[in-house]
């Protein structure tokens, strides 16, 4: 799915230095090799000189290395100005809806709300206002209302509606929602870029760099293994894994107490378990990752299982590399991976160094 803003609103994005489109797209100029923000403040290059990307990555696999005026490498995750103002206006108008014209009033675009949500949080801004809502409904529910409590504390005007929007969300009755259980998720800021994480009441079961292009896969296929809905909201495992992230970007923790829910097939959840077991600092082939597997000459197996794999760091797949010394692929880019590999040396993360 391609989420870029159209060429004529990143072009003009770019000439105007608009760092409200940070993070949505980067620029390359093809006669400097340099790729950069939407708000760098560098002298513009002409427009049949530019093109565009949706992430780092692409820019990166596309020969192009980034600027160092705007350091477009140095993501810290934080969403733009208009984001926060967004978010800050739902958390604000509870259950009520927010229309075109409540966007206009805050200056945002709907199309920009759409892609930014759908690139960030893998739902249109829609459907994360919905499954707010609902997820704040269930937690009510869960915490002993009603009901109508449920029901018209969260927008809703009649019970019949909301238990249909209940039902489709959650696959069950509200009455029967105390037992329920849903993925609750958020993005979380990084020195690598924003992370979306979930979690269910058992663990953590999903952290993923948001520019990954997998990203809807995985959460497609989470979503499917689990049996249950993704609602953005609070959980208390995802305040510890937040926690501990920060205790490990600053070289503090070497291993993450939260709970995992890693579901796969048996061959991938066995990868995974002997991926958790590879000590902080240190590094393995994929093919001792096959033989500790029980796949001696599965390499290519073990390498689509890494791929697979759902919670990134914490469920470290960085620590796999080839036997020559090269530091092989990773969903998150290979520059993470160095980074990453750098950090458990004693080096925090700084600029992205050339690749390889």
């Amino acid at each position: 799915m391609n989420l870029l803003p159209s060429r004529a609103a990143m072009e003009r994005a770019f000439q105007e230095r608009d760092a409200s489109f940070d993070g949505l797209f980067v620029t390359a100029v093809k006669t400097t090799g340099i790729f950069c923000r939407p708000s760098c403040s560098a002298r513009k290059p002409r427009v049949e000189n530019c093109e565009y990307f949706a992430t780092v990555k692409e820019a990166m696999f596309s020969g192009y290395r980034a600027c160092k005026r705007c350091d477009p490498l140095s993501a810290n995750g934080r969403p733009p100005d208009w984001v926060a103002r967004l978010l800050e206006r739902v958390d604000a108008v509870g259950g009520e809806r927010l229309k075109a014209a409540d966007l206009a009033d805050l200056g945002v675009e709907p199309a920009r709300a759409r892609r930014w949500f759908q690139k960030n949080h893998g739902m249109t801004f829609s459907a994360f206002c919905r499954a707010r809502r609902l997820g704040r409904a269930l937690g009510a529910l869960r915490a002993g209302g009603t009901i109508d409590e449920a029901a018209l504390g969260h927008g809703y005007e009649s019970h019949s509606g909301f238990r249909e929007a209940f039902s489709r969300q959650f696959g069950d009755a509200p009455g029967r929602a105390r037992s329920s259980d849903c993925i609750t998720t958020a993005l979380i800021e990084s020195p690598l870029g924003p992370v979306l994480v979930g979690a269910v009441d058992a663990g953590i079961c999903l952290l993923e760099f948001t520019d990954r292009r997998m990203i809807e896969a995985q959460v497609e296929a989470l979503r499917r293994r689990l049996g249950k809905s993704l609602v953005p909201g609070a959980h208390p495992l995802l305040n510890q894994l937040e926690a501990e992230l920060v205790e490990y970007f600053t070289g503090t923790r070497r291993e993450f107490a939260v709970p995992l829910v890693a579901p796969g097939t048996e061959f991938q959840e066995r990868v995974w378990s002997e991926l958790r077991r590879i000590p902080y600092g240190q590094t393995i082939s994929y093919e001792d990752l096959a033989n500790r597997a029980d796949r001696p000459g599965a390499q290519r197996a073990v390498g689509t299982a890494n791929g697979m794999n759902r919670i990134a760091i914490v469920i470290p797949c960085h620590r796999v590399v080839n036997k020559g010394g090269g530091l092989g692929g990773y969903g998150g880019g290979v520059w993470r991976k160095r980074l990453l590999l750098n950090l458990e040396q004693g080096h925090p993360p700084g600029r992205e160094p050339s690749e390889r």
